[in-house]
């Protein structure tokens, strides 16, 4: 018998891919969202050779309907909600002179409200079951505004209080929520392949390995309840910081 449904909200490739293995491996259904369901077709294979099981759904993060009606199929589809992981947002870099109101709302929306409305559908499915980990994936930008990351870091900022508060709203009711500070360049393929020099510079194990964040948020699902972590930081070891 599984062990329910685990639902990743923006299973791209890296960080997203990685979660969604991990968690098949562990025993979970994974529903996978993206924008692009059809995208998600290498990954459910994947998952399904390995022995898992896995479903995609195209999803905008935003929208306060694919949500919810997100969560509603993946537990008809799949068994209740255990963990909930959003690892969804863009990305933008821009001077506040050339930053539009357009981009601005755009990283607010992708960030801080996506994430937002994953938490609260998947909390209205665990309160009532009193179980369940909600994991939010972050950047240093939630902690830190460097110039020309005023959007970006406005919707990381905002997804960090979101997260904050619902783990001291929702922790007392046994769910556990947490929120992974990713400081520094994961090692993905577009990186090496638009930023070679960079990639080069890091040297051995200056990127971060997707698979790695992927195990430290399946740790982070299985803590006990007496020692749960609310804000994890994931750096390379040669990280400044």
């Amino acid at each position: 018998m599984g062990k329910g449904c685990a639902v990743v909200v923006g299973a791209g490739t890296g960080t997203g891919t990685e979660v969604a293995k991990r968690f098949a491996q562990g025993g979970y259904a994974v529903a996978l969202a993206r924008r692009n369901a059809v995208a998600l077709a290498p990954l459910v294979a994947d998952i399904e050779a390995a022995g898992g099981k896995a479903q995609a759904f195209g999803v905008d993060a935003s929208s306060e309907a694919a949500v919810t009606a997100l969560f509603e199929d993946a537990e008809t589809a799949l068994g209740p909600t255990e963990v909930a992981v959003f690892n969804a947002g863009g990305f933008t870099m821009s001077s506040i002179l050339d930053t539009s109101e357009e981009a601005f709302e755009d990283m607010w929306r992708a960030s801080a409200l996506g994430g937002f409305l994953v938490g609260r559908e998947a909390a209205r499915r665990m309160v009532p079951r009193q179980r369940g980990t909600i994991l939010f994936t972050g950047a240093t930008a939630a902690m830190k505004a460097s110039a020309n990351f005023a959007a970006f870091a406005s919707g990381k900022y905002g997804l960090r209080a979101v997260a904050q508060s619902m783990a001291k709203e929702l922790g007392p009711k046994g769910i556990h929520v947490a929120h992974a500070i990713i400081d520094g360049v994961i090692d993905v393929p577009r990186v090496h392949e638009a930023m070679p020099d960079l990639a080069k510079a890091k040297g051995e194990d200056g990127l971060i390995d997707p698979k790695s964040i992927a195990e430290m948020y399946f740790w982070l699902h299985e803590q006990p309840r007496s020692a749960w972590t609310f804000e994890l930081d994931l750096r390379p070891f040669k990280e400044p910081w």
